[in-house]
């Protein structure tokens, strides 16, 4: 009677080399491309693997569906990101934070891409569950900041880092995806400096 086979991993939780590792990057840019280009009402596994210059049968067995296809390229993403910059002030700090975030809203291919994900996550649980996650990796990543602005005596002991670095970035996204207002460096830094101003007033002390 021949072993039974290992049940597959969740797509993003293979670290793999080799020929392995250049199929899902190719899988995964193409997954982007095809996000930024149609949504993600309109990914196809199928149309994935044609842009990727793969076989169907391997997305397929992979990534099973375009959610898992999402949550792994978020997971890649979180992976991939510009590593936090140190200025050695508060706002120095979520000034850099600010302008990371812009830069990815404003690029033509990852803010679009971006916006096709917030849109599948509203409605699609899975896809959620990975935005969450992505969000989660980079907050954690720039959390140090904050509690380093506290061990300089800028900010009041028991200030939230996380809630601190979440009040930088949701202006942008507001702008974003909401009032549809100019998204540039004035705006960018005016939410860091808002940020920065309401942590020393102890608004995210808990």
């Amino acid at each position: 009677m021949a072993a039974a086979s290992s049940p597959e991993p969740d797509p993003g939780t293979l670290r793999p080399g080799g020929r392995t590792a250049r199929v899902r990057a190719a899988v995964l840019r193409a997954t982007g491309d095809a996000l930024a280009e149609h949504g993600f009402a309109h990914l196809d596994l199928a149309d994935v693997a044609r842009r990727a210059e793969v076989g169907k049968t391997t997305v397929y067995r992979r990534w099973g569906s375009a959610t898992g296809l999402v949550a792994d390229l978020l997971a890649d993403m979180a992976e991939q990101s510009v590593p936090r910059t140190e200025t050695g002030t508060l706002l120095g700090d979520l000034r850099a934070n600010a302008r990371l975030v812009l830069d990815t809203l404003t690029d033509p291919r990852q803010g679009a891409l971006f916006r096709a994900v917030i849109a599948a996550a509203t409605c699609d649980e899975r896809t959620a569950a990975a935005l969450h996650r992505f969000y989660e990796i980079r907050i954690a990543e720039w959390a140090p900041c904050v509690e380093q602005a506290v061990a300089r005596g800028e900010l009041p002991a028991g200030t939230d880092p996380r809630e601190v670095v979440r009040a930088v970035s949701a202006p942008l996204y507001y702008r974003l995806l909401a009032s549809g207002d100019a998204l540039d460096t004035a705006a960018a830094d005016r939410a860091a400096g808002a940020a920065a101003v309401a942590a020393r007033e102890g608004a995210y002390v808990v």
